[in-house]
């Protein structure tokens, strides 16, 4: 999204009716590594973790907003799904056939991981009545173009926005460690795998629920930090 039209909507949203407890903004990996039957797992199993009955009743009861990213390459990352307050499970379920519909807007480009957070971040300014701001970053690579994640932390910390993963793995090399290393952050900051797009439906509903429903409120809460 070009950096006038955001600018317009930050100063154009109206206040959100009710506080909320987190802002989650579900950045997808559409990278080319992707093909078009794991995209169809990716939406379809993000569309049924939203409606799973535990996290349903978490996204109400916490009235999030959400919001929906694709993103791959440099300069290839849009926010597809603007921010949607869920105030009942008519607002999740409208939410989540609009995931499982949105045309894929990429295929065949690199994996810029540190630009899809760069993007993410200011949209934050939008919701900047929720408790807790949150990326939620599916990926099935390693950052291989643009801006490397780590880049974003000094920002992202200082806007008290936490980055959580969901790490798709699909060879020998260890792509989880590489994300808790390089990528995620925050307070309560963690990653989830799947082995395999396969479990991409089952690892999704794991980690919205205790996204949702995760508190970082209390003195002893672990926050990963970074130098």
């Amino acid at each position: 999204m070009k950096p006038l039209l955001l600018a317009g909507l930050i100063a154009t949203a109206a206040p959100a009716a009710h506080a909320c407890e987190v802002a989650l903004m579900l950045a997808v990996d559409v990278s080319g590594s992707v093909d078009g039957d794991e995209y169809r797992i990716q939406m379809d199993g993000l569309a049924a973790g939203l409606t799973d009955r535990r996290v349903m009743a978490a996204l109400v009861e916490g009235k999030a907003q959400v919001a929906l990213m694709q993103w791959t390459g440099t300069g290839r990352q849009t926010v597809v799904i603007n921010w949607t307050q869920m105030n009942s499970p008519d607002d999740v379920a409208a939410f989540a056939f609009q995931v499982a519909t949105v045309p894929r807007l990429w295929r065949d480009f690199s994996t810029a991981i540190g630009e899809a957070m760069q993007l993410a971040l200011p949209y934050f300014a939008i919701v900047d009545g929720c408790k807790r701001h949150v990326i939620d970053i599916s990926g099935d690579g390693i950052s291989n173009e643009g801006s490397f994640p780590s880049d974003h932390w000094p920002a992202l910390e200082a806007a008290g926005v936490t980055v959580n993963a969901l790490v798709i793995q699909n060879s020998g090399f260890d792509l989880t460690t590489w994300f808790e290393d390089n990528v995620i952050i925050g307070p309560g900051a963690f990653a989830v795998t799947a082995n395999g797009f396969d479990e991409y439906p089952e690892q999704i509903i794991r980690k919205l629920y205790r996204e949702l429903t995760q508190a970082v409120a209390e003195s002893d809460q672990f926050v990963i930090t970074r130098e």
